[in-house]
């Protein structure tokens, strides 16, 4: 009988980092093609880590190439829409439900399959216009219900924060609709200010970033209205969902320091993170330009490891070059030596930032950073996986491609782990005219990579490309009446967006 020599050595050293990475990858692979079963868009960018990456199985880059709208479907609301719809599945029949918010304060139900309404909800009287309403600044009106939605599956629950006109007063407050009927459940909504015992002014404090849910609570990040008038302050305020009106709440200690990005508060399962602002009148850091981390409870983070803030945040400060445009995103990083686990941070100035999840590091505490963009980087990434490192796609002002660096586009980062943490361009091009926030579709979680790449408030139209090389692969698809950051979502085979008091959806 012939006996096998056994590995020793650095033979075994190779071949348990082999292990290493395999089983990393595998268990990266198994969630993803999980979460995206489901066949449900609960909350912003499809799941807490707001990576924008949903599976689609039978979407091949060949398939691709036949982009088109799917005539068959017809959603129509009223007023604009800057949140992302959601997708939720009827537990008694299967059904897809389409869920949209409007800055009207209205909540619109949809059948998935033909547009149809299935019901429709009033929250409140929206705020009209900036002067009437007694603010002195602002650039959404009217203005109702900016941030995403979330949806509590086993509740069968959506919470949102409308700003509504109320007595007379502006007032942000905070609803758990049934989806079901589309029913205001009871306890609810609960006055922000009225359950901060008046610390929060609605005067000066706006929503605009995506909700979350995390132990038991919905998470809201607040900031301020555009042009940073009056005196506000980076919020985050946790809403328990079983005891409406008991809550738990941050605010950045220097005055403004808002937590502006679209994403919102994100996380990896055990943590929360948010990214705040320029904060002012300071000349101690408060907080601001920071990327911060939270438990349940949303102490202040004081150790470095719960904290990180440029070396320059005061130079940040004082030209509005917020490091918060973006939230901060969990990344996976495979390695020889397993997974890495980081946060990638990216600010208006163009650099971004590698963080060690498990210790933020303090001021001046990055791992890596580079100057990816020369201009301001402020929508949504998506981001995926695929051979040793992981990918990010995002839409900037400056989408520095070689040789000229000007000019509005898609840019993809590629970010890895060996033999240090880095950060270089994997492709770049300047098709997209200004940016909403890209996704990427897989069709098991890492293969055919494809990035949808939204002109939304620019050229309105649906750019779809191919995740490895940058290759366009279908005609743009237009559009009509997208706003700003507007994100679209994939499932079932299609996807949708809103723009233009209509839902599109497409197919291949």
């Amino acid at each position: 009988m012939a006996h096998r020599r056994l590995p020793t050595g650095a033979a075994l050293k190779v071949i348990m980092r082999f292990a290493l990475l395999a089983g990393a990858l595998a268990a990266t692979l198994v969630a993803s093609v999980s979460a995206a079963a489901d066949s449900t868009v609960l909350t912003y960018h499809g799941a807490l880590d707001r990576s924008g990456r949903y599976v689609m199985p039978g979407l091949t880059y060949e398939r691709a190439r036949g982009l088109r709208p799917d005539l068959t479907f017809n959603a129509a609301y009223r007023g604009e829409v800057y949140a992302q719809p959601l997708l939720w599945r009827d537990p008694k029949t299967g059904a897809g439900v389409l869920i949209v918010a409007t800055e009207e304060d209205e909540v619109y139900a949809f059948d998935e399959t033909t547009g149809a309404q299935i019901w429709m909800r009033t929250l409140g009287e929206p705020i009209a216009d900036f002067r009437s309403a007694g603010f002195r600044c602002g650039d959404i009106w009217p203005l109702g219900v900016t941030g995403t939605p979330v949806i509590d599956k086993a509740r069968a629950t959506l919470y949102l924060d409308a700003m509504v006109m109320r007595d007379n007063h502006p007032r942000h407050e905070v609803y758990a609709v049934s989806l079901a009927d589309g029913s205001v459940e009871s306890g609810w909504p609960v006055d922000v200010a009225t359950a901060l015992d008046g610390s929060f002014d609605p005067m000066t404090q706006n929503q605009r970033g995506a909700l979350a849910l995390f132990g038991g609570r919905v998470f809201i990040p607040y900031s301020g209205l555009a042009g940073d008038c009056g005196v506000y302050y980076g919020r985050v305020i946790g809403f328990s969902t079983a005891e409406p009106g008991k809550v738990v709440s941050f605010s950045t200690r220097a005055r403004a320091g808002g937590i502006w990005a679209q994403g919102g508060v994100t996380g990896d399962g055990k943590s929360l993170f948010a990214a705040t602002g320029n904060t002012a009148y300071t000349k101690e850091w408060g907080d601001g330009e920071a990327v911060l981390r939270f438990g349940p409870d949303l102490a202040r983070p004081v150790a470095e490891r719960d904290y990180f803030a440029p070396s320059n945040w005061k130079d940040l400060d004082d030209h509005d070059l917020d490091l918060g445009g973006a939230a901060p995103i969990p990344l996976d990083v495979p390695s020889a030596r397993g997974v890495r686990k980081l946060i990638l941070a990216i600010g208006k100035d163009g650099n971004a930032y590698l963080l060690d999840r498990d210790n933020l590091g303090g001021v001046g505490g990055e791992l890596a950073s580079a100057h990816v963009t020369p201009m301001r980087a402020i929508a949504s990434p998506a981001v995926w996986s695929a051979g040793d490192g992981v990918f990010v796609a995002l839409e900037v002002d400056g989408a520095n491609c070689p040789p000229d660096p000007s000019g509005k586009g898609l840019l993809v980062l590629k970010i890895s782990a060996d033999p240090a943490p880095a950060i270089s361009t994997a492709w770049c091009n300047k098709v997209v005219s200004y940016g909403g926030a890209p996704i990427v579709t897989t069709t098991d979680g890492r293969s055919n990579p494809i990035v949808f790449g939204l002109g939304a408030h620019g050229d309105n139209r649906l750019y779809a490309y191919r995740g490895d090389t940058g290759e366009l692969l279908a005609p743009p698809q237009p559009l009509r009446g997208t706003t700003k950051f507007q994100t679209l979502i994939a499932a079932d085979g299609r996807l949708f967006v809103t723009g233009g008091g209509k839902v599109y959806a497409f197919t291949f």
